[in-house]
């Protein structure tokens, strides 16, 4: 199943559960549980915590989830920062996977979770997002469980500045849009450049080419169709069989659902969105030219004009094929995730 990131109220979301982040004796602390214990039912809450206290950090325990849209609560004990070196790490993947564990004990589907430890004990934001999404891909990768990284504050998330750098370096070189560059998420003037990444935009620069054949010509329809490329799902179908992977490690590598990815496989006509071609395409680590004929066969091709199809590119264009990489870096731009 997929992860998905969004930037909203965890309290207010219908899902099977939804994690909150908790110290040891399960008392209240920051913004997000506090608006989880007031539309849940302060009282109550408090009343299924007192039987289930204290618990071990990185633990977590379930409680219903009362009047709350969510079935279920699971509270993880998360670490408070010091130095990095106290074992924080660890301790906070371990409450990102039992809370995981927990979902699964009580047969969730979906799942939303906040940055745990991120608020009052004071992980580093940037530091909590890579440990979130490196706990969330190796789980998910082998069960099927919808996932929801629910950002409270867009100001609580936070890239890797080396891959922002490289990143905004690749926009500004190749996007074009009205003879603008974009910095980060904002416009800046032409003049301004960063060219920390040249390098690497030289050897990644994709040269767009179009299908031209000026020998070819009929005045029959009947030729252009007899002469159609393999469909979308024909030509998908066979890549990962020359993947030599698993077609549910492809399609959960592209963060997609099975459920799509049957339709797809049935369906030799389907006509899949952008987005999933692209998933696709990041999941069988193609090359920039393997993903435009990917692309073409199911309508679409890459543009300079779109900042999301400059940013899917960098990736490609430099061998960096996570899709969670890929998807962090489109959140923080305001664009959609591929998948999903």
């Amino acid at each position: 199943m997929p992860l998905n990131i969004i930037c909203g109220d965890i309290s207010e979301l219908e899902v099977d559960a939804v994690v909150n982040s908790v110290d040891p004796c399960l008392k209240m602390g920051g913004s997000v549980t506090e608006a989880i214990f007031d539309k849940a039912g302060r009282e109550k809450m408090l009343a299924a915590l007192k039987k289930l206290a204290p618990i071990e950090l990185g633990e977590a325990v379930v409680t219903p989830g009362f009047d709350l849209a969510a079935k279920f609560v699971i509270h993880a004990a998360g670490p408070n920062y010091r130095d990095g070196k106290s074992g924080e790490e660890q301790i906070l993947r371990s409450a990102y996977l039992n809370s995981f564990k927990r979902a699964v004990e009580n047969r969730c589907q979906s799942l939303a979770l906040p940055l745990i430890s991120c608020g009052a004990s004071g992980y580093p934001k940037q530091l909590a997002v890579k440990t979130a999404a490196s706990a969330i891909k190796n789980f998910i990768e082998r069960i099927d469980l919808e996932v929801i990284l629910v950002i409270r504050d867009k100001r609580d998330f936070s890239l890797n500045e080396k891959l922002l750098g490289e990143v905004i370096s690749y926009i500004n070189f190749n996007f074009q849009n009205r003879g603008k560059q974009m910095y980060g998420a904002k416009e800046m003037p032409m003049e301004i450049k960063d060219v920390g990444a040249n390098n690497i935009l030289i050897e990644g620069k994709f040269k767009e080419e179009k299908w031209q054949n000026n020998n070819f010509k009929t005045n029959k329809i009947e030729e252009l169709v007899d002469n159609l490329n393999d469909s979308f799902a024909a030509r998908l179908l066979e890549l990962i069989e020359l993947s030599g992977q698993t077609q549910a490690k492809i399609y959960k590598r592209a963060n997609l659902d099975r459920r799509l990815f049957s339709k797809i496989r049935r369906n030799s006509s389907y006509c899949p969105s952008k987005g999933t071609v692209l998933a696709f395409a990041v999941a069988l680590e193609l090359n920039l030219k393997e993903t435009q004929d990917l692309l073409e066969r199911a309508g679409f091709s890459l543009s300079r004009s779109r900042k999301l199809d400059v940013i899917v590119e960098y990736f490609i264009a430099n061998g960096k094929y996570d899709i969670f990489e890929i998807n962090e870096t489109l959140f923080y731009y305001d664009l959609p995730l591929l998948g999903g």
